[in-house]
């Protein structure tokens, strides 16, 4: 591969997988013209530590360290922001991707010209198949459905990205796992790949139950973010006039019952009428008010989402004796 690469990997409390991890990268991408940005996210357990240690003797190892725990998405990001290669790849930094992937998925980004985004997918995958495996099931389809970019594995963190494809990604809350399908609304290709998969040697998962919910409500996002980003009044405005047709049904037929003489002024009725189209106005506002932020969404002022501290210093060593 002639083109440099760069590998961003968001770490966090991982120092018992640290030093085999940069092992696997040097021997995995020897002869390859690499960078690996690891990115500690605000971990507390001596990581960062350990990787400004492996750092001092690895020209190649350029750790990034955020000033707290912000999450994967926006570590990726960081490292997204750093890596300076024409070709990026992420993986997790618990050793259960397996970074002797990476020449063979290089290759073939570079045989294919027409792809732009190579997908990993553990299709062995080595977890509790209650735990895991059946909610990631359910989740890869529901989200391929709403996406409509068909993938058997989201959230498999080993993926070839071409630097022209990120371009116009930003991400935020757990979007990491949607980069293909925010991608491909920007004419970014995607192609499946299969990929090794390990169990969990060291250290414990940081993914819980809640971290459902949170994917539900940035799926959420990515939909509105794919069919309603730059037509927003359809979105808001489809709904409020909706609102606004009931209301206005409900209050004409209230208005008829006035002129027959009957009294309106006790019904619930009236007061539900006229929440709906109150309703249906703000919504038709905020759809407005949508149209006018997108102006602003194409002109970004590049603010940063993220906070980077110093190198931390090496743990000081007692005396030799």
């Amino acid at each position: 591969m002639s083109t440099q690469v760069s590998i961003v990997i968001p770490i966090y409390n991982e120092i018992e997988n640290a030093d085999a991890l940069v092992a696997r990268l040097e021997t995995a991408l020897a002869g390859i013209d690499f960078e690996a940005i690891l990115v500690d996210d605000g971990s507390r357990d001596g990581t960062g530590v350990r990787l400004a240690e492996l750092a001092a003797t690895r020209p190649w190892l350029k750790p990034i360290y955020l000033a707290r725990n912000y999450g994967q998405s926006t570590a990726m990001q960081a490292g997204f922001d750093a890596a300076a290669g024409e070709v990026i790849v992420t993986l997790d930094g618990d050793l259960q991707n397996d970074p002797a992937d990476i020449p063979r998925l290089l290759e073939m980004l570079e045989n294919e010209p027409d792809i732009d985004i190579l997908s990993g997918w553990r299709k062995d995958r080595q977890d509790a198949a209650l735990k895991r495996k059946l909610p990631s099931r359910i989740a890869n389809g529901l989200i391929s459905k709403v996406t409509g970019v068909p993938l058997h594995d989201y959230g498999c963190s080993l993926k070839v990205y071409r630097r022209a494809a990120l371009a116009n990604v930003r991400l935020y809350g757990e979007l990491h796992r949607f980069v293909p399908a925010l991608a491909h609304q920007f004419g970014a290709r995607v192609k499946e790949v299969v990929v090794t998969h390990h169990a969990r040697q060291h250290g414990t998962s940081k993914y819980g139950i809640d971290r459902t919910l949170r994917v539900i409500l940035d799926l959420l996002l990515v939909q509105f973010l794919l069919r309603y980003l730059q037509r927003p009044i359809q979105f808001f405005g489809g709904i409020g006039a909706a609102l606004m047709g009931v209301g206005g049904v409900i209050l004409a037929y209230l208005f008829a019952l006035k002129l027959g003489g009957a009294d309106i002024g006790g019904r619930p009725l009236l007061l539900g009428g006229g929440l709906l189209l109150l309703m249906g106005v703000q919504l038709v506002g905020m759809g407005l008010l949508g149209e006018i932020l997108v102006r602003i969404y194409h002109e970004p002022h590049g603010r940063s989402q993220y906070l980077v501290r110093q190198t931390p210093r090496p743990q000081s060593k007692p005396p030799t004796q």
